[in-house]
């Protein structure tokens, strides 16, 4: 049986699957059964603290959550901890803040061309993996998303804020059934308009899509007040910057600006992006030029090194957590992918890789605004829980500091989504969403694979109740 008439029966058979399980065995665990801490005032004590600033980690500080809000943050001997607060010893744990992820998807790779909506896995692991806040950066299934989006927000079910985008805005040449396909400026116009007024919040254009189609999905998407951002290639980055853009995807791996018989409203063969990608010196003129216009233009640029780094020889597989969190069919899948990038030479080499990874720091040092996100496509090996801590670790081999990593994937989000009034810092009045850490990932970057307690609105979950109950569910659910 094929893997996608395997995961058709299986999806068909979901409910019954369910219930036969619940009536031999016991209940599954519902979302409440996640929360280890619920009370309204909470302390943490003696904690290591890395706020999201940038700033330096700030040792034996404590932090008073009242009502889901930060209401105190400091030195331990300074801070007065309430009567009756719920006390937690925070004595070799670090705390930093909820993650804001801004290109997260709600769907998994399922083989081939298919593309399976995860509403239920996705919003348990992403809140299990730190993200507290997100955009999901294109969808399959926006009414799902939306949907999904609207019951977090009614606190009916857990996971990440969401900011939703709409479909994927895109010309021919994309062989995917659940992606539209734009017939011109007009149908581009129409889009955005209908799904503004389904409630989606963002926009993403992709990479067959012109420059006609893109110029009014942006003038279109303005007028409504919502941001564009894009994963291009028949478009140049140079050319979105002109059109007024406002974030562009993937870093500098997807751009195909340094093609030098480049076409317009063309994507150039993958072997020429890749080509000139391996041949462009990351100090040379056009380089610097092409990141200073995208700087003056206030144009976000959004780090996805997690995708990236699985079409290199030589990367790790993903963690064994993660793995277990696979469908079968899809775990294996996965690995039989990678163990053919790892005999082979990949999409790109190692040298590559970690060029343009640095390119990405390039751009922040020179002033621009880097974003953060994992993008869970690809051939199957990011997944939520674990990519958005990967993330974190790609970007300090790049060349980040840790604390410098950290704001990137917390502050930097926030204030693009225009939300950093309420999250992406630690800071007293800011909504209490932090993530707990098991050692001090300032020194060891590693550590931050320790997580076991996420907080949103005030509200603790036990992390591992959350991966274990999302066993075997992903690519499936």
């Amino acid at each position: 049986m094929t893997l996608k008439r395997t995961l058709f029966t299986l999806a068909f058979a979901g409910l019954q699957v369910t219930a036969s399980a619940s009536a031999a065995d016991s209940k599954p665990p519902s979302d409440k059964d996640f929360v280890a801490y619920d009370q309204p005032l909470v302390a943490f004590i003696h904690a290591t603290v890395v706020d999201g600033t940038g700033a330096k980690a700030m040792r034996d500080q404590t932090l008073v959550i009242d009502k889901g809000r930060i209401t105190a943050l400091g030195r331990s001997s300074k801070v007065k901890v309430p009567q009756n607060a719920k006390v937690i010893d925070a004595q070799g744990k670090t705390l930093m803040p909820g993650f804001v992820m801004v290109h997260e998807h709600m769907f998994y790779p399922a083989g081939g061309v298919e593309y399976n909506e995860m509403s239920y896995s996705f919003p348990r692991l992403y809140l299990a993996g730190g993200t507290t806040t997100m955009r999901t950066a294109g969808s399959m299934m926006p009414y799902a998303d939306i949907n999904v989006r609207d019951a977090i927000n009614a606190g009916k079910v857990i996971g990440p804020d969401m900011d939703v985008t709409g479909p994927y805005l895109n010309g021919p040449g994309l062989p995917i059934p659940a992606v539209h396909v734009l017939s011109g400026p007009d149908d581009a116009e129409r889009t955005v308009n209908y799904w503004a007024d389904e409630g989606v919040t963002s926009y993403k254009a992709y990479m067959q899509i012109t420059r006609d189609e893109l110029k009014r999905v942006i003038d279109t998407a303005h007028t409504r007040k919502a941001k564009v951002t894009a994963h291009l290639c028949s478009v140049t980055y140079r050319e979105a910057v002109d059109m007024g853009i406002d974030n562009l995807e993937h870093g500098f791996f997807v751009s195909s600006d340094f093609v030098k018989d480049k076409q317009p409203d063309q994507c150039p063969k993958s072997a020429g992006v890749s080509d000139s990608l391996a041949a462009v010196e990351a100090n040379s003129t056009e380089v610097k030029s092409l990141m200073r216009d995208m700087i003056d233009h206030h144009v976000a640029l959004t780090s996805t090194l997690t995708v990236f780094e699985t079409f290199v020889p030589g990367r790790p597989k993903a963690p064994q957590g993660a793995l277990d969190l696979m469908l079968p069919e899809v775990r294996a899948q996965y690995e039989a992918s990678w163990n053919k990038v790892q005999s082979s030479k990949g999409r790109m080499t190692p040298e590559t890789y970690l060029k343009l990874a640095r390119m990405e720091k390039q751009y922040a040092d020179a002033g621009g605004l880097l974003l953060a996100g994992t993008d869970p496509t690809g051939y199957g090996g990011v997944v939520p829980g674990y990519s958005s801590k990967r993330q974190i670790e790609l970007l300090v081999e790049a060349g980040f500091a840790f604390e410098q990593a950290v704001k990137i994937a917390t502050y930097n989000g926030a204030k693009y989504l225009g939300r950093n009034a309420e999250v992406g810092t630690l800071a007293v009045g800011k909504r209490a969403d932090l993530v707990v850490i098991d050692g001090d990932p300032s020194k060891t970057t590693t550590d931050i694979e320790h997580m076991p307690y996420v907080f949103k609105n005030g509200v603790g979950y036990d992390t591992q109740k959350i991966f274990d109950a999302t066993h075997d569910t992903v690519g499936l659910h």
